[in-house]
């Protein structure tokens, strides 16, 4: 199976808009079903991942750091972005959110979840706003050695869009060893399946957020998903989290 999905081989499209349209999504939404995640390459130019992870020692960008080790989460920090948002940022949530939305709705309508997505990010946001949950998600993570992400589950309130997007803005081997991505799926009377996700630098992936549709012999069932990180064995690692729902 095909593991990434490529944006084409011609020359990579300056906006970011047009950028995430030419991915491959047919693929994505194959990988998305068949292993939970999909890996999209080339999302970010390394210009443009060293702008963002630039942003992690200047406040007036975020609403909140937390300490993860304060928390029993893992080891490292992250911060939450504040609105308005980045440029980037900005225009990554929506123009991901439209290419997601057919398997989101998809994946509940085969699990009898009662909730369909609107077709543009605004929407779906001022479903999460009305219902008080107003505070912007998506987070910058700076991982140094020895630091590691527990598993788990971004929800944060009420409304939850099922799939979320990690960006690696850190290149392998140059700027840390280690810290991988890891996604485990917890299935009904089974043992838990890990699956390790390799990333460049500007690499993203998409995973579900929580759990997703699996057939089986005698139809589907959920399955439950966490994420995290390994540990960093030397260096620095940053990531650009996107979540599409906002919290409380």
């Amino acid at each position: 199976m095909k593991a990434t999905a490529k944006i084409a081989a011609h020359a990579v499209p300056t906006g970011i808009p047009a950028r995430v349209d030419a991915l491959d999504w047919e693929q994505v939404a194959a990988d998305l079903d068949a292993q939970g995640c999909a890996v999209l390459e080339g999302l970010l130019t390394p210009q443009e991942c060293d702008a963002l992870a630039a942003l992690y020692p200047d406040d007036s960008h975020f609403r909140s750091k937390i300490v993860m080790g304060r928390h029993g989460f893992g080891r490292g920090e992250y911060k939450y972005f504040s609105y308005p948002l980045p440029g980037l940022i900005a225009e990554l949530r929506p123009a991901l959110y439209a290419r997601l939305t057919g398997v989101a709705n998809r994946w509940n309508q085969a699990m009898g979840i009662d909730i369909n997505y609107p077709a543009s990010h605004a929407a779906f946001l001022k479903r999460c706003h009305d219902a008080g949950q107003t505070r912007p998600t998506p987070l910058l993570l700076q991982y140094g050695e020895g630091d590691y992400n527990c598993l788990h589950q971004d929800l944060y309130g009420e409304h939850v869009f099922p799939i979320q997007v990690a960006i690696l803005l850190s290149q392998p081997g140059r700027d840390f060893t280690g810290g991988e991505f890891v996604l485990t799926e917890q299935r009904p009377r089974m043992q838990s399946r890990p699956e390790v996700v390799p990333l460049a630098q500007g690499d993203a992936v998409a995973f579900a957020v929580h759990h997703r549709p699996v057939q089986g012999t005698r139809g589907v069932y959920r399955v439950n998903l966490r994420h995290g990180v390994s540990r960093i064995r030397s260096g620095h690692r940053h990531t650009v989290g996107v979540i599409f729902h906002d919290a409380k």
